[in-house]
């Protein structure tokens, strides 16, 4: 059923964008729920940088408090699960969404608060999951009991999934060491009933960065060369944004995903070096872009 198509994300991905560079306000609308990172690196402020830099319009409920740094997170103090649930009613009563976008969803109760806010979105609302686990520093961030309900119960709703190698482990149920690994995590996660699942390879030991999209069409192998640095903090969290504020406007999934790779691998190329551990990466990186000859200074 499924074909495997090797490809780089391409730089005309990104003229994507360029219709929205003159756009008098954001052009899409993505309701972020998610934990806050007080280092800013992450969580749900990461979130806010990615989708604003894709020109959505970027509302939040926070699920969660952490006391956290580029050294690790000391403490995590949950919202209240109604809390959560009110948050997202209150957004998508008003403004509404386009993709609602999850991170950080620490405990079963605030998994079933989201599910109870998703049933208030418009049907056409995309929604993107980033099955956060595990921070880059190694610190745990869901229950493990918690596990079972992400994926037997959130999981089936999305339109796209998010894991890391290690997320998709211990979702499919099996190692994901390989490449090979990595398709078969993302077929079995596809079998779920999501609409596509992107496994993505960073902690894989390649020379290259093998991220695997995974849909009824195909198995898509998007690979770029690995950048060796610690400044990845956040990386997770702002692809998945990235994506889900593309996604918002109107692109295709491959686009957006094409989109939101040349980002933060720009963004990590383009770390500031700050904090003593893993360090965060360069969201406002397109800020920054020279215009090319012939556009105006």
């Amino acid at each position: 059923m499924m074909s495997d198509n090797d490809a780089n994300g391409s730089d005309g991905d990104l003229e994507f964008l360029n219709q929205f560079a003159e756009a008098p306000a954001p052009q899409g609308r993505v309701l972020i729920v998610a934990g806050s990172d007080s280092s800013g690196g992450a969580g749900i402020q990461a979130d806010i940088k990615s989708v604003t830099m894709m020109g959505a319009y970027a509302a939040t409920a926070v699920s969660a408090i952490t006391v956290q740094n580029t050294l690790g997170v000391q403490d995590v103090h949950g919202l209240a699960p109604e809390l959560i649930t009110a948050q997202m009613l209150a957004v998508l009563d008003d403004i509404g969404a386009d993709v609602i976008k999850t991170g950080m969803l620490h405990s079963t109760e605030v998994v079933e608060a989201v599910i109870a806010g998703l049933s208030r979105a418009d049907e056409h609302c995309q929604l993107v999951v980033d099955p956060v686990m595990v921070a880059t520093s190694g610190d745990r961030l869901l229950d493990r009991e918690a596990v079972t309900v992400l994926r037997d119960k959130l999981l089936p709703l999305a339109d796209l999934i998010t894991p890391n190698m290690p997320e998709a482990a211990v979702l499919a149920g099996f190692p994901v060491e390989t490449l090979d690994d990595q398709k078969r995590a993302g077929e079995a996660l596809l079998a779920l009933g999501c609409g596509a699942v992107l496994v993505k390879g960073g902690h894989g030991s390649d020379a290259l960065v093998h991220d695997v999209l995974v849909t009824e069409e195909q198995v898509e192998v998007m690979s770029a060369e690995r950048l060796e640095t610690v400044h990845t903090h956040g990386t997770g969290c702002s692809l998945a944004s990235a994506i889900a504020g593309v996604l918002s406007q109107g692109a295709p999934l491959h686009v957006a995903v094409n989109v939101g790779r040349d980002y933060v691998r720009e963004a990590i190329r383009l770390a500031p070096g700050f904090g003593k551990g893993h360090g965060p990466i360069n969201h406002m990186h397109p800020l920054y872009l020279e215009p090319e000859a012939g556009d105006d200074a």
